[in-house]
This record gives C-alpha cells, sequence and structure tokens, in this order.
C-alpha cells in the first residue's frame, strides 16, 4: 500500500533527568485531548478532553508466567521518546479512498525489556505493550482498570450463549434469567442487542463485547475497542454495580478441544489453561483504543481503527472483487412462479445465478446446505448439487460463486479446501460459526486470510468476533458479522429497529459489517411476527433501503428471494446500483438512539440513506456540502407507511438555490437517495 508521507518528527529524549520523571504527558495535535501516565504503584493512565475527564487513573498491566510484570509496582522508566507523525493511507475496499492520519507518540521504554507505546489523535488514544524478550513468553493475564468520574450512561452488547451450549441465546435479560458462567460466555456468537444502562446499573456477570460506548457530559463519548488482535484472545469488559469502572477480561487459553456444536462444525473448549496466552518473546500486542467525539455524527465516520490497523500484507489486490451477493438461506430458497421444486439443487441456484446477472449483482452465494450434513468435510458434496456445472454456467453469466463454511469443515482441511475450490472457479468463502475468540480462534483468522490470500480467494466472517483492522491488513477479508442482524427476526422478537439505529454509532466503529439487508416483506411494529420461511422486516420498505448506504458493507447481501424482488423492480434496480465501497463519506445528521442520515460519494455520484427509530420525524439536510448538486432521487415512506410499512414513494425531486431537501421518515421508517 501506498503511503504518502506528508511530515515527520522525531525527538528522543533519553538520560537521567528522563529515568527519574514519575508523570508523563502528552497532547493531542489540536491539544485538546491530555494523556497523562503516572507511575503511582504501576501504570496508572488518565485522559481528559478540554476539561471532560474521560479516565480518571486507571491502572493497566500485563502479568507474565514468568514473574514479570509489566507496568507492575517497581516499573522504571529507562528513557521516553517522543514523534509527531502527519501522513495520508490510500485505502482499500472502504468508505473513502484516504484517510488522514495525524498523531502524536510517546513511547516509555522500561529496562530494556518492554515498552509501552501511546498515540494520542484529535479523537482519541491509543496504547500497546511491546516486548523484547528472548525465546517465547507466556501471558497470564492482562490488567485494563477504567475508571470513569460519574455513573454515565453505557451502551453494551454482551456475550450470550451459543446453540451448541446448554440453553437458549440471550436477548433480553429478566430477573429469572439463568446466568452462565464466564467460560461458558466464552463461547458465543457475538450477536446481542444493546443495553442501555449506567455503569453501575449493567449486569456485572455478563461479559460485554467490544465496542463498548459510555456516554460522557456536554455531548460527547467514549467508545473503547481493540486493534490489532493477532497472537493473542480478545478482549471482553465487566462492569461493576459498586464502582463506576469496567475492567478487561479475556479468554483463557484452550487446554482440550472437542468437534461438536452445530451440525458437528464447531470445536468446543472443554478446558482451559490458567494462563490467556503463549506468544513470541519479542512482539507487539493489540492496541487498546479509546475513541473520544465530541458529537455523534463523529462516531458514525470514524477512521480510528483503520489507522491503527497494520498496513496491507498483499501486493497485488486488483482479483479483490467487492460487490453485492443473492443470498439464499435467509428467504429458505423460497422462490415460486417456477415450474420446479425450489431448494437446494442446481435448478433453483441456477434461477439464483440469472436473477443476479440480470441486475448485474457480483455474486450468488450457496450457503449451508451443499455439503453433506454432520460429516464436517467441504469436499462431500450433496447428489443435488453439481458445483462444476454451477460454476461454469454463473462464469457464462459474469457472477461469482461464494461457498458457505462450516469453522471446523474449513479448517480441518484449509488448503486443500481453498485449493480445490479455487482451481475450480469459486471466487471466496463465508466462513460460520467460528463462535470464539480465544488464541487459538484468532489464530484460525489469520491462517485462514493468509491461505485465501494465497489463492486469491474473498472471505467473509461469520459467527466471528468484531472486526479489529484485519480488513487493512488482509484486504480480501471483505466483511465481517459481529452484529445482531437482521436474519434474527427469523427467531425473535426483539426490538431491532432501535438496534438498527445504534449500529452506526457503536459497532460500525470496529469497522464494516454484514447485515443480511433487503427485506421486501416489511411490517410495523405491531404487526411484525415471526416466520420462518417467508421473513419479514421490522420497520419501513425504506428503512430497509437506506440500510445499503448508511451500512459499511464491501460484500454486501440481498437477503430476500429473487422472486419478491422480481415483484419490486424499483426497489431492486436501486439496491443493485448501489455501490458498496466509496471514494467519500460525509455524516449529514444523527443522534444516538434516535436516526442517522449517512452520505456517500462513488465517482461524482452521491447516495444518501437515512435511518429512523421509532418516533416520526422530519429532517431538513443541507446538501450544499455535497457540491453542486441539482436532482435527486428519492425513495421516502410513504403516507400510510405507519399502517403498511411496505408503502413508499418514488419521487424526482429539482433542488432549489439553498440546495436543502426535507424527508419525513415515519416511525421504524429510512429514505434512500441517488442525487447528481
Amino acid at each position: 500500500m501506498k503511503r504518502i508521507l506528508l511530515s515527520f518528527l522525531l525527538i528522543a529524549l533519553v538520560g537521567p533527568l528522563s529515568a527519574r520523571k514519575k508523570t508523563y504527558t502528552a497532547l493531542s495535535p489540536n491539544q485538546k485531548l491530555e494523556l497523562t501516565v503516572a507511575l503511582d504503584s504501576g501504570v496508572r493512565l488518565s485522559l481528559t478532553h478540554e476539561g471532560t475527564r474521560v479516565l480518571c487513573p486507571s491502572t493497566i498491566a500485563m502479568k507474565l508466567a514468568n514473574g514479570l510484570v509489566l507496568g507492575g509496582r517497581k516499573a522504571q522508566v529507562s528513557n521516553v521518546k517522543r514523534r509527531r507523525v502527519v501522513d495520508t493511507i490510500q485505502t482499500h475496499f472502504y468508505k473513502k479512498n484516504t484517510v488522514n492520519e495525524c498523531y502524536n507518540e510517546m513511547t516509555l521504554n522500561f529496562d530494556r525489556k518492554y515498552s509501552l507505546i501511546f498515540r494520542i489523535y484529535d479523537d482519541g488514544m491509543a496504547y500497546r505493550f511491546n516486548t523484547k524478550l528472548k525465546g517465547d513468553l507466556i501471558v497470564e493475564n492482562e490488567t485494563m482498570d477504567l475508571h470513569f468520574e460519574k455513573d454515565y450512561l453505557t451502551y453494551g452488547s454482551h456475550s450470550s450463549l451459543d446453540e451448541a451450549e446448554p440453553g437458549k441465546v440471550m436477548l433480553e435479560e429478566t430477573p429469572d434469567t439463568p446466568m452462565p458462567s464466564l467460560n461458558q460466555q466464552y463461547f458465543n456468537n457475538f450477536e446481542t442487542i444493546y443495553s442501555i444502562k449506567k455503569l453501575t446499573e449493567q449486569n456485572d456477570k455478563h461479559l460485554f463485547l467490544l465496542p463498548f460506548l459510555v456516554r460522557l457530559d456536554q455531548g460527547k463519548s467514549l467508545c473503547i475497542t481493540e486493534v490489532d488482535l493477532e497472537d493473542y484472545p480478545g478482549m471482553y469488559l465487566l462492569s461493576n454495580t459498586q464502582k463506576t469502572n469496567l475492567q478487561a477480561n479475556f479468554p483463557p487459553y484452550p487446554k482440550t478441544i472437542k468437534q461438536g456444536g452445530h451440525n458437528a462444525l464447531q470445536l468446543i473448549v472443554t478446558d482451559r489453561e490458567d494462563y490467556i496466552a503463549k506468544t513470541k518473546g519479542t512482539r507487539s500486542f493489540p492496541w487498546r483504543a479509546f475513541i473520544v467525539t465530541e458529537k455523534d455524527t463523529q462516531l458514525a465516520d470514524n477512521d480510528f481503527v483503520y489507522r491503527l490497523a497494520e498496513p496491507s500484507r498483499l501486493g497485488d489486490v486488483s482479483w479483490v472483487r467487492p460487490g453485492k451477493v443473492a443470498w439464499d438461506w435467509w428467504n429458505d430458497w423460497n422462490i415460486y412462479g417456477v415450474d420446479f421444486r425450489a431448494g437446494i439443487n442446481n435448478e433453483t441456484y441456477m434461477y439464483y445465478i440469472d436473477f443476479a446477472a440480470e441486475h448485474h449483482i457480483e455474486y450468488v452465494i450457496l450457503d449451508e446446505g451443499w455439503a453433506t450434513n454432520l460429516k464436517a468435510d467441504m469436499l462431500d458434496v450433496i447428489p443435488e448439487i453439481d458445483l462444476n456445472m454451477l460454476v461454469d454456467y454463473a462464469k457464462t453469466k459474469k457472477v461469482g460463486i461464494i461457498l458457505w463454511a462450516g469453522y471446523y469443515a474449513f479448517e480441518r482441511n484449509l488448503e486443500q479446501v481453498v485449493k480445490q475450490y479455487a482451481e475450480m472457479g469459486v471466487k471466496g468463502f463465508k466462513v460460520d460459526f467460528i463462535n470464539r475468540d480465544d488464541q487459538l480462534a484468532v489464530d484460525f483468522v489469520y491462517r485462514a486470510a493468509t491461505m485465501c490470500a494465497k489463492y486469491k480467494m474473498l472471505l467473509d466472517l461469520h459467527g466471528m468476533y468484531k472486526p479489529t483492522g484485519l480488513n487493512r491488513t488482509y484486504p480480501n477479508v471483505i466483511n465481517f458479522e459481529a452484529v445482531y442482524g437482521l436474519e434474527q427476526l427469523k427467531f425473535n422478537v426483539a426490538d431491532i429497529v432501535s438496534n438498527e439505529v445504534n449500529l452506526p454509532f457503536i459497532r460500525m466503529v470496529a469497522g464494516s459489517f454484514d447485515y443480511t439487508q433487503g427485506a421486501m416483506q416489511n411490517a410495523t411494529k405491531a404487526n411484525f411476527r415471526m416466520v420462518y420461511s417467508e421473513p419479514m422486516s421490522q420497520g419501513t420498505r425504506c428503512h430497509q433501503l437506506g440500510m445499503y448506504i448508511v451500512y459499511e458493507s464491501p460484500l454486501n447481501m440481498l437477503c430476500d428471494n429473487p422472486s419478491n424482488y422480481e415483484e419490486e423492480k424499483a426497489c431492486t434496480e436501486f439496491i443493485a446500483k448501489v455501490p458498496t465501497v466509496w471514494d467519500e463519506t460525509k455524516v449529514l445528521a444523527g443522534q444516538l438512539n434516535a436516526y442517522i442520515v449517512t452520505a456517500r460519494r462513488k465517482d461524482d455520484k452521491w447516495y444518501i440513506g437515512g435511518l429512523n427509530n421509532w418516533e416520526a420525524r422530519t429532517v431538513r439536510l443541507d446538501l450544499s456540502v455535497l457540491g453542486d448538486l441539482h436532482q435527486v432521487e428519492l425513495f421516502r415512506d410513504g403516507l400510510n407507511a405507519d399502517r403498511s410499512a411496505r408503502d413508499y414513494k418514488q419521487e424526482t425531486l429539482t433542488l432549489g438555490a439553498d440546495k436543502t431537501l426535507t424527508v419525513k421518515m415515519y416511525p421504524g421508517g429510512g429514505f434512500a437517495a441517488y442525487a447528481k
């Protein structure tokens, strides 16, 4: 990846004075954010933003099995190095074609054995441990004990029981909800809605997933996540009902593992070690990221994770082709008006391929069912499917085939599977049911990304922890799940509309997600019901259309069946033409837990999408910030969308001299627009 270095300043402060110093400070480039690191019975950091205390003194440390505590009570700084970096990053398959970064960096070196690196941007701070030890090391645990000045409101998505464990997935806790152990919670699908409560009111028995959001004073927010998670377990947070603090928690290293879970496609940890990682003695550990914003729209357009991520390890990425996917599983292969029996068979997939070709949709996915059930063998294809024929047929139509893969079936014969299907002409894999983020699971993700890159294959990760910058490091990793998505409505009746509005402000801070939107059967809050084979969405049709613009998703599903899309030509044509990667992004308006309006540009064309919660509202948008636009093709909620959620109005509007656009969004509503 080409990096344009605008300016670079390195200042090394060494000597006896720095060694005796006990407090170290660093400012963001705009001097609004101040970091203080104090050696006070260990390493404690504090963070303030223009008078707002973001973090009160908070302890950070890492304990090794050999007894060494990084950042412990005896820690002494031998020297300090500082530098300022201004840089421009050329991106791959992202929401903008360039990312500007400017930060001040402070490195505290401790006795030549390890260091702490702090980066302070205008919109946040990050730190990481760096070790310089011989041989290998074992990390017993890592401490990050975050303290807050007040009992702030928080937004946390918690770990849930996976279906492979006894009990059901926990969506919303009740007084009768049985609490699983932490060990049970380490095996989860990373898909729950946000619990919106004060710090001390969050359930202290839950493991909270990242990103985790804390609402500060004066409209500011703190979003906590991690970046560059490699050869290390993922981080969770635990709340405290007695104190206003959050503590890091990590899944211990697996000791014994057995095959099991969903259709015998998972690896279940049956026992764990008393440490969290074993790794190289000389290495950089994951970034602990603290994103600080002054208004909600800055959360929804944030590049913090991309900036911190390891640069691309691939050379030529011209073969990586983002796009849209005709998807089969959500609609239960339930096409109609055809002269064959629909299902997992050649005729059905040829129909999907024809549909994709007609609408210039890049891919068709063969989701679960094309390989023989309960065998965990991706080379054992069911008799009803002729993969060679389907791949060849799709090629004549300029459509690519992506194969769904259960985790263990993919893992056990990794290179053989990837090589064989790459040679056949398959374009990528959707790997599902990983459902862990201990060190071994994280290692698998990197091995899968590397192997798929070797054979020029895309990788879409489901049943997966949140993204941590892997899409920058391996641009062929084209999408992630780690979201309570539309597919859940086949099984559950939770309030998904409110969650959908919050996702751009919280989950999307970590990176793109595969939400699998595009439902053509839409329901109001009162009319919604669970239907497995003919599922519906909550909220309006235009709410669904708006997701294709608001949500970041380089590989973007059309979840409904081709027959329904053929009945809805206007919506289908609009969905098909919306790009999935962008040159520029602007969040025009929005408020957490309420609504969002996002504009994205590809070449000289702007697309604008809006999502609303269950409260009707009218937004007045100034489009002059997007350039000299004159006309808008608009899909908006119809006059009866509060009664029939499928009601919408398509119209073409000429903008006036003031370049404003006024749109009413109904309860659970939204809009989508194309401007030129």
